[in-house]
């Protein structure tokens, strides 16, 4: 079935008709109210009167030039500025506000079909966009017609529609979307529109804008491409012109303060970029735009460094552009070096490298030797020129290409989401002839050349070539086909553009002239190319200079001076090098291919032309696999008047834009054609023969019963395999009907499949859970069994099943399995602990309590070895002095009644006077001791063990140790070996004892800190900081004061 489950409409929940038709409307559907006693009469919607004109030019009594252009010349003088020829909408330019763009002429067109009102550009939009959602098919709306014309305001209405009239919910995401998109307008119309002598704000860059939607007919997000933008505006302007909006709105828009920052004046006559348009009129505002821009900027979401970053390079372009060069025959200086400097700040580049840029060429010669080539004047002002165009284009494109990381489709996946579908807008340069015309209208006039021949192709060949195949009766209308032309420019080997490329690729000097010359020779036979060569009494031509293309649009006179230059689009890799080095990112990511090194060999670049002819091929590729939708812009005149229409120049557009033909093949044609099946798919609920399915021999008898029984017989033709219908009229009537029938057949097909899920549905639960309860069951069990077959043996087994791996349990007995696990790992550890003598339970406890204090983060704490503690006892460790300890030991123990010794040993120790010393540490379960052995183990020191709240210890092999105490003044030593084993790590056995002894004795934490880098104590009161140090020479561990505490110095072994 053809229709959408959204757009269901419970009728009976509703008693106001009102009510209905706004839910219908908000569905995509046209809403009538059907008499069921009488056939549905449907008519066009009241349009404007006889007064306007006719609003179809289809509708002309004969169609004649001379009475197209006179309706066209009324319904201008009389306000009515779109007028249709089908589905193609012909917009006048009005040189004026019109009050017909607001939220009522929104709704008026919204959801409703083309000729239920006036022509707009609304009602093209909307019918672009309901083919698109209702068809779930690809459309696109190409706007032509001459700079001047008024293509990028009907863009903006375009999208201003499509806006307003998506997103009913107000989804914040959707929202988000719609504003990126329509704010993206603001900001490439200020960095890619310039005025021009034909236009205030005239498109100097081609744009084709991608929507995408998602099946509910919302925006999800879109992209930009950008084609030929006419840098060379960057460094001049024709008398009367101005640079691009953004320089001007830069120096008139921004404060003092940024002004100042960016080393700039607010008079753009001070700047050789912007001094020919300083003192031009427009009729835009600069200040106003600016802040316009800046808003635009924030809302899609650039941030403050890169907006920053924009205006620097702006900034950058105008004070390079006032960067002159004098030589004195032999050298070339740079006349402005403050500028240079102030270049050099705004782009995060170093000045010296710049003025060497402007002054000398890198060059790598075929030994791999690298020199630098200094300029002539001449050279430097061609490389300056050429660096100011390429900053420009580079930030440009960025720009293009940051909007587009913001809109692009993100996430998107069709089987979850349903299929995305797109509108195209396509707004591009349109036809120009000026006085003198170079490499970009060169470009341009190609451009329109092939958006001419897709027009052709999809308008007036495909229609007749249809026609033919399906048998229907037709007569052949005349056309001119400018295919043509498009060879005489992109045809391999022989155009235009090949023989650009092959001057530019050719080896020595070859100038324009040749390349002309060249040029004359291989096209000297070819109808529509000229030159005063080949026409030597054509005075309007120079020799050496210029040659004429006869245009579908007009014969345009080329002059052929830079047109190499411009083809090669030369940047010294100097500069490239320059600003991928700046320390500012947004500019080093402008510029990636300035990482190559000056002797790397790389391939050959393709030149502009080429690579324009590439973009404009692929547009015309992309545009020709969607459903088109025309807008045809016709400039009235060249004053920029809005009572003026001049004949001449409006019939000039009419007969080039193809306009004449275009009704002709309207007029003779059929407005709809559908293959029977997606016809009879559509419509075949309107008609009780053919609803639900047919009985009939073909699908051609049914759609005839269709026609029949609505009474269109005389409207239709029956092809060999699609139904052809004259007027739009019949399928607005068809439309309507089938509109209101949906909500009826909505809801009886949901009650049915609603009925029939919910008895599915109930089964299927039903099988599932007699099936999940056996399968669980099974599951258990065999988990059970699994467990006792693996641990069947673990008693008698020498690791007492550790190694023996767990089987994966079912989710029902993952706390179970838990449970289990640890209950086996207590037996284990019982078994294993009831093999240890009671008299190594001291040891393995500290053990424990060392393993769990230092978390893994020491590597060797002495585990593997037996933990002496009382090594100043011990006979072995301390041969000569052990007997003397031990007799201090006993008076200590008798004296201060301590139970047992829980560590001492040597350590080396930091005194209250910032020195190192040899001291004995004893621990016992009351008191820690300072001792000095040279006295006899004399007590210099006692501290309760109370006082002590954690330690602190390093990563490394050292053994170093910080005691903290309560009274902020703790102790720092590093323990010493004695002659049991001269490499015992002995700072685990401490950290073990004490942890244990505190945690199982006295039940309190004791918290020890493993250090990677700095250990960090308090010496009376005051932080330090200890670091250690291996250094080569050094005989003993010892301490060192430093700035911030104390260096631990430790032998290079």
């Amino acid at each position: 079935m053809d229709f959408q489950l959204e757009a269901t409409v419970h009728l009976g929940d509703f008693q106001d008709q009102t009510e209905v038709r706004k839910i219908l409307r908000s569905h995509d559907f046209a809403v009538t109210t059907l008499d069921r006693n009488k056939r549905l009469q449907t008519g066009m919607a009241e349009l404007e009167g006889l007064e306007f004109g006719k609003s179809d030019f289809v509708l002309l009594d004969e169609v004649s030039m001379e009475q197209f252009m006179e309706n066209l010349k009324l319904r201008f003088e009389k306000g009515r500025i779109y007028t249709y020829i089908g589905e193609v909408v012909v917009s006048v330019n009005p040189y004026r506000q019109m009050d017909m763009y607001g939220k009522d002429s929104i709704e008026a067109y919204r959801g409703r079909e083309l000729y239920e009102n006036p022509p707009h550009l609304y009602a093209v939009s909307d019918a672009a966009y309901k083919a698109m959602k209702r068809r779930a098919k690809d459309t696109c709306i190409v706007i032509s017609g001459e700079s001047g014309a008024g293509k990028t305001e009907a863009s903006k209405y375009i999208m201003q529609y499509i806006a307003a009239i998506t997103n009913p919910s107000q989804r914040a995401e959707v929202e988000s979307v719609k504003n990126v998109l329509l704010k993206s307008n603001c900001v490439l119309e200020a960095f890619g529109n310039a005025k021009t002598n034909r236009n205030d704000n005239s498109s100097r860059f081609g744009k084709y804008m991608d929507i995408n939607f998602n099946f509910n007919g919302d925006p999800t997000g879109g992209h930009i491409n950008n084609y030929l933008l006419e840098k060379s505006r960057v460094v001049q302007q024709q008398e009367g012109e101005r640079n691009f909006h953004s320089f001007y709105q830069l120096l008139r828009g921004s404060s003092d303060e940024i002004l100042e920052s960016l080393h700039l004046q607010n008079d753009p006559a001070l700047y050789a970029c912007t001094k020919e348009g300083a003192a031009t009129s427009t009729s835009n505002n600069d200040r106003s735009s600016h802040r316009a821009v800046m808003n635009a900027l924030q809302v899609i979401g650039f941030s403050k460094e890169e907006i920053n970053s924009i205006y620097q390079i702006l900034a950058s372009i105008l004070l390079l552009g006032n960067v002159q060069f004098e030589s004195d025959g032999e050298s070339v200086q740079i006349l402005q070096l403050e500028a240079v400097n102030h270049i050099s700040d705004l782009t995060a580049t170093d000045p010296e490298s710049i003025s060497k840029s402007l002054l000398y060429r890198t060059v790598a010669t075929g030994g791999g030797e690298v020199i630098e080539k200094g300029h002539t004047e001449q050279d430097a002002c061609f490389g300056r020129d050429a660096f100011a165009k390429a900053l420009y284009e580079r930030l440009f494109g960025w720009i293009v290409g940051r909007i587009n990381s913001v809109i692009e489709v993100k996430n998107y996946n069709p089987v979850l989401h349903g299929k995305n579908t797109v509108i195209g807008v396509l707004d591009i340069y349109g036809f120009e002839i000026f006085d003198n015309n170079s490499f970009e209208q060169f470009c341009i006039n190609y451009c329109n050349e092939k958006l001419q021949q897709l027009f052709i192709e999809l308008i007036l060949r495909q229609e007749q070539d249809e026609y033919q195949r399906e048998g229907i009766t037709w007569q052949e209308i005349d056309y001119f086909n400018n295919q043509i032309i498009v060879d005489l420019v992109e045809q391999p080997h022989k155009g235009i553009i090949s023989i650009l490329d092959e001057a530019c690729l050719t080896a020595g000097k070859v100038t324009d002239m040749v390349c002309l010359d060249s040029m004359d020779t291989k096209l000297a036979q070819h109808p529509h190319y000229t030159s005063r060569k080949l026409c030597p009494t054509d005075k309007t031509m120079d020799f050496k200079k210029h040659f004429r293309i006869r245009h579908y649009a007009g014969d345009v006179t080329y002059s052929v001076e830079g047109f190499l230059d411009k083809n090669k689009d030369l940047l010294f890799q100097d500069f490239k090098r320059l600003m991928y080095n700046s320390a500012n990112p947004v500019l080093k990511e402008m510029w990636p291919d300035g990482q190559l090194s000056i002797t790397e060999v790389t391939k050959r670049p393709l030149t502009a032309a080429t690579l324009f002819k590439n973009s404009i091929v692929a547009l015309v590729d992309k545009l020709a696999c969607k459903e088109p939708y025309y807008v045809r812009c016709i400039k009235p005149n060249e004053m920029k008047s809005p009572v003026l229409f001049d004949d001449a120049r409006c019939q000039h557009q009419v007969a080039y834009l193809g306009l004449l033909e275009n009704v002709m093949v309207r007029r003779a044609g059929f407005a709809y054609r559908q293959p029977y099946a997606r016809f009879l798919q559509r419509y075949k609920m309107t008609c009780e023969y053919t609803w639900p399915n047919h009985l009939m021999a073909s699908d051609r008898e049914a759609v005839e019963a269709i026609i029949t029984q609505h009474g269109f017989q005389d409207d239709v033709a029956y092809g060999q395999t699609k139904l052809f219908v004259r007027t739009p009229r019949s399928l607005f009537t068809l439309e309507q009907e089938r509109a209101a029938l949906i909500p009826i057949l909505v809801l009886f097909l949901q009650k049915i499949w609603r009925g029939a899920i919910a008895r599915m549905r109930c089964r299927r639960m039903r099988a599932i859970y007699a099936i999940m309860g056996c399968y669980k069951r099974y599951k258990v069990k065999a988990h059970f069994w699994e467990v006792e077959r693996r641990f069947a043996n673990v008693r008698t087994m020498p690791d007492y099943g550790k190694s023996v791996e767990w089987p994966t349990p079912p989710a029902a007995l993952a706390q179970f399995h838990n449970n289990t696990v640890m209950l086996h790992r207590r037996w284990w550890a019982r078994q294993i602990v009831k093999n240890i003598p009671p008299s190594d339970m001291l040891d393995v406890r500290a053990k424990v309590a060392a393993l769990t204090a230092l978390s893994g983060e020491r590597k060797d704490w002495g585990a593997s070895r037996a933990w002496e503690r009382d090594y100043l006892a011990n006979v072995r460790d301390c041969p000569q002095t052990s007997s003397s300890f031990s007799r201090i030991s006993k008076e200590l123990r008798n004296k201060d009644e301590y139970s047992q010794v829980l560590f001492s040993g040597f350590c080396r120790k930091v005194n209250r006077f910032n020195k190192s010393t040899d001291r004995g540490l004893l621990v016992t379960d009351k008191y820690v001791y300072k001792l000095e052995p040279k006295k006899q183990y004399k007590v210099l020191k006692r501290l309760p063990l109370d006082a002590f709240t954690g330690l602190s210890v390093t990563s490394g092999v050292d053994q170093m140790v910080v005691l903290h105490t309560s009274s902020q003044d703790d102790v720092l030593l590093c323990l010493q070996q004695g002659e049991l084993c001269p490499n015992q790590d002995r700072v685990g056995e401490l950290v073990g004892v004490l942890v244990d002894y505190f945690t199982r004795i006295r039940r309190v934490h004791f918290p020890v800190k493993v250090c990677c880098s700095a250990v960090q104590l308090q010496m009376r009161g005051k932080p330090k900081s200890v670091t250690i140090e291996t250094r080569v020479g050094q005989s003993n561990v010892d301490f060192k004061k430093s700035r911030d505490g104390f260096i631990l110095l430790v032998p290079k072994n």
